[in-house]
């Protein structure tokens, strides 16, 4: 009785391994080559549960997701002789992981290979353009032609090259320095030039002012020598007028004016009883 409950535990056992090993889930993050004595058989790449034969299928699981590729700066040439530090990466996917499988075996080789792919590409195309090009605008349609003729040769080993960029491309610290100098010198001889034209400018607009200022001044002046010429003429036609209607009327006024002008309580005047001047000032006996 013992025995038989035994062989039936042990089959139990044996139909729950067997069970278990016969089945495996694919998430939708992965895709799985499954190989038989170590050759691939199929590809499974749907999710899901799916079947293999127990202790013969082996399984290779590989990413269905965007992967990073982050290399170390790298030393480029330019095509006019410049050294650049390069700092690159790239976004991938394994697109045939039976291709991947049988090339470089696993991501790790795969990032290897795509590396070097990468690093190769990047050598050639920058080495085509001149530093300025490099930094400049047309940086974007040279990192666009890296990335397409990565993807064409890395689509033997089941890669997908879906962008390949450069965060960062600088120059030696003493090729740093001596730009650095030369552009500083460059801006402070553009400075000098303004300083220098705003100068010679303030001196223009300095120099039609006062012009300005002396045509303005003499036209005034003659504008007022002109108007009291005018009023000294009308004055003398009103004291010739005065003087016609009444001469000694006239005579007291303009005495009056010298009196005013020639007295003050300071002044002493010595006199002839009958100067013409003092006639008004006194009457005698």
């Amino acid at each position: 009785m013992s025995f038989s409950k035994n062989v039936i535990l042990a089959l139990i056992v044996l139909v729950v391994v067997v069970g278990s090993n016969s089945t495996f889930r694919v998430w939708e993050t992965e895709q799985v080559v499954v190989t038989k004595f170590g050759k691939p058989v199929r590809i499974a790449d749907q999710p899901g549960l799916h079947f293999r034969i127990p202790f013969v299928h082996k399984l290779r699981v590989f990413e269905r997701r965007l992967l990073d590729y982050d290399s170390a700066p790298t030393e480029v040439l330019t095509q006019d002789k410049k050294t650049l530090y390069v700092d690159n990466y790239a976004k991938w996917r394994i697109a045939d992981p039976l291709k991947v499988l049988q090339t470089v075996q696993n991501e790790t080789g795969a990032q290897m290979r795509l590396g070097d792919i990468i690093y190769s590409e990047i050598r050639t195309e920058l080495g085509r353009h001149a530093f300025h090009d490099i930094i400049s605008a047309k940086r974007a349609e040279i990192m666009e032609t890296v990335t397409r003729k990565c993807n064409e040769l890395t689509q033997d080993y089941g890669i997908d090259v879906l962008d390949v960029r450069i965060k960062r491309a600088d120059l030696p610290q003493e090729n740093e320095n001596a730009i650095f100098a030369r552009m500083e010198a460059e801006r402070n001889r553009i400075a000098n030039q303004y300083r220098s034209e705003g100068e010679e400018e303030a001196l223009k607009i300095r120099a039609e002012t006062d012009k300005q200022a002396m045509i303005i001044m003499a036209e005034s002046e003659g504008k007022s020598q002109e108007i009291k010429g005018e009023g000294d003429a009308e004055a003398t036609r009103i004291y010739a007028s005065a003087y016609n209607r009444d001469r000694g009327f006239y005579k007291l006024v303009r005495t009056l004016e010298a009196y005013d002008k020639s007295i003050d309580s300071t002044t002493t005047l010595i006199l002839s009883t009958d100067a013409e001047f003092f006639k008004y000032l006194w009457k005698g006996p």
